[in-house]
């Protein structure tokens, strides 16, 4: 006989502690042989079509301080808004990637390709963007957030996700900025005036 649902106790949270790149990405801090490579390594592989861009940034504690030890998983669409699995997908985009952030400077760099419009359930398209799954220390769980790019403002205005953002100011925070050709700036604020919205997803 099953064990009655109320007897069940959901098993508490622990924060990411010092960790997630141990297990996560072993050779890039320092173990190796444990696999050839890390898992989700590259975003995209030598050959995928669109723009191949690249986005930089760091991850702010509530000090604004940069910290070091976060990793980011990213999941998107090709170029031509279709994802890994879906008929006619781009085979060199992966549609996911992981990566811890520089020991020297807390930066994170993901090298891609630009994402296209993706179909909503409502009928009408998302905007061009990456979702990011945000693990740190002091987190009980995972954040989920977007990047979405300044330059796409016509998309912008009617993606679902943002035109749901209030106060509609927090917009800023899911921007990417445009600082160069195919290159991008998105910071990360964990918590402040500033913070990041982030989704319940």
């Amino acid at each position: 006989m099953a064990q009655s649902i109320v007897n069940l106790f959901e098993t508490p949270s622990q924060t990411a502690g010092p960790y997630v790149q141990i297990g996560c990405t072993p050779n890039f801090a320092g173990i190796n042989g444990v696999y050839p490579e890390d898992f989700g390594l590259r975003a995209i592989e030598d050959g995928a079509q669109g723009e191949i861009i690249t986005i930089r940034g760091r991850v702010y504690d509530k000090f604004d301080e940069p910290m070091f030890d976060p990793m980011i998983e990213s999941w998107q669409a090709d170029a031509a808004g279709r994802f890994p699995g879906q008929p006619d997908a781009d085979p060199k985009v992966n549609g996911f990637c992981r990566f811890p952030l520089d020991v020297k400077t807390a930066e994170y760099t993901l090298k891609t390709v630009k994402p296209g419009r993706t179909p909503s359930r409502s009928g009408g398209f998302h905007a061009p963007h990456i979702a990011l799954w945000i693990v740190a220390r002091g987190n009980n769980i995972g954040l989920n957030t977007r990047i979405y790019f300044e330059d796409e403002q016509e998309h912008n205005k009617v993606d679902p996700v943002l035109h749901r953002v209030k106060p509609v100011k927090r917009l800023d925070t899911l921007l990417a900025r445009k600082v160069g050709e195919h290159e991008y700036h998105f910071d990360i604020r964990l918590r402040g005036e500033q913070e990041t919205v982030f989704l319940d997803m």
